[in-house]
């Protein structure tokens, strides 16, 4: 399974928008400086997660993005989701029954061995999206981050909100 880049960039930017001040917005342009990513697909990443109430925008020249909710109530998964969809990661298409040994009237009472074994790891996937919260990435990041690089990048971001 391959996730779409953009599943990056945003995670990148949601953990940078977790540290704004109230009431203060990031321009799209200013995340993807920050990050030096292409701020046309950027800016299609940051809609979907506003279309999945993740951010909220404003426009005019102190507009951009802000989580909409605290980061306490933001998961991986509902990042992932908004941008990858919520489909599962793998689709059985029942190839099986194309084995040529089989009866043409054979009927499958249970799914394929291995789309269950599929399912069940998308599911577990999942759970673990779920159980990481976005003011949990803030706070591995806090730890881990030099600390005079955590401070200069804070200073950059408010410089520019």
């Amino acid at each position: 399974m391959m996730l779409k880049s953009q599943v990056e960039w945003v995670l990148h930017c949601c953990a940078i928008l977790a540290g704004l001040p109230a009431n203060r917005y990031l321009a799209t342009k200013d995340l993807a400086e920050f990050h030096g990513i292409p701020k046309e697909y950027l800016s299609k990443a940051l809609q979907s997660l506003s279309q999945a109430s993740i951010v909220e925008s404003t426009l005019g020249p102190t507009g951009g993005y802000r989580l909409a909710k605290a980061p306490t109530e933001i998961t991986f998964l509902d990042i992932v989701e908004a941008v990858e969809g919520k489909r599962s990661t793998f689709v059985c298409s029942e190839i099986r029954k194309n084995n040529p040994c089989r009866d043409a009237d054979y009927c499958e009472t249970k799914p394929c061995p291995i789309a269950r074994v599929m399912q069940e790891a998308d599911q577990e996937w999942r759970k673990k999206l779920q159980s990481v919260r976005l003011s949990d990435l803030v706070e591995t990041l806090a730890e881990e981050v030099p600390a005079d690089l955590w401070k200069k990048s804070f200073e950059w971001v408010l410089a520019r909100t």
